[in-house]
């Protein structure tokens, strides 16, 4: 760990498409050349492995936010920086999240990946929207299912209108300025 900075959670929500993971990776790289120890909570990676047997229903996503929240805190309470690219639909599920890791005295840290669904659909990088178009699948974040965006982040990245590299660059500065890398 660089400068004794503590760890802390850095969680990233958007859109399916907005670029969360990207941004996660890049901020990543980035922490890690400056001596961080990171660990990235990649969504999908999670729902193959930690959380499998959960659907998408409402109760089934805020029960997966809520077990990676779990994971994230005791890994960031342990000094790792843990980015959590996590689309957490649900207002209240993050909320949650952040009141448990201030229960515990870790950083929080909320940033909204604020690409325009447009434009999500356009990268549509899983094929999700096509999908949903067809009719192949329902309950798609933003287009036939809620999502909240968050009314107060700490950080909200266009990630529409800069590059991966300027988002990972902001989130880096915004992490600095907080002692938190």
């Amino acid at each position: 760990m660089s400068g004794g900075a503590p760890g802390a959670t850095v969680w990233l929500t958007g859109l399916p498409s907005a670029g969360k993971t990207t941004i996660a990776y890049d901020t990543a790289a980035a922490l890690r050349s400056a001596g961080h120890r990171v660990q990235v909570l990649d969504g999908d990676e999670l729902r193959a492995h930690l959380t499998p047997g959960l659907g998408f229903s409402r109760e089934d996503r805020d029960a997966n936010v809520a077990r990676v929240g779990y994971v994230a805190q005791l890994l960031a309470s342990h000094g790792v920086t843990v980015l959590v690219p996590v689309i957490a639909p649900y207002a209240d599920a993050r909320a949650a999240v952040r009141e448990r890791h201030a229960a515990a005295g870790t950083p929080y840290v909320e940033v909204h990946v604020a690409t325009p669904v447009e434009v999500c659909a356009t990268r549509d990088v899983k094929g999700l929207y096509a999908r949903q178009a067809r009719g192949e699948i329902s309950g798609l974040t933003g287009v036939d299912d809620p999502y909240e965006p968050p009314a107060a982040p700490d950080l909200r990245l266009p990630a529409h209108e800069q590059s991966r590299t300027e988002s990972a660059r902001s989130l880096v500065a915004l992490l600095r300025r907080k002692g938190l890398a």
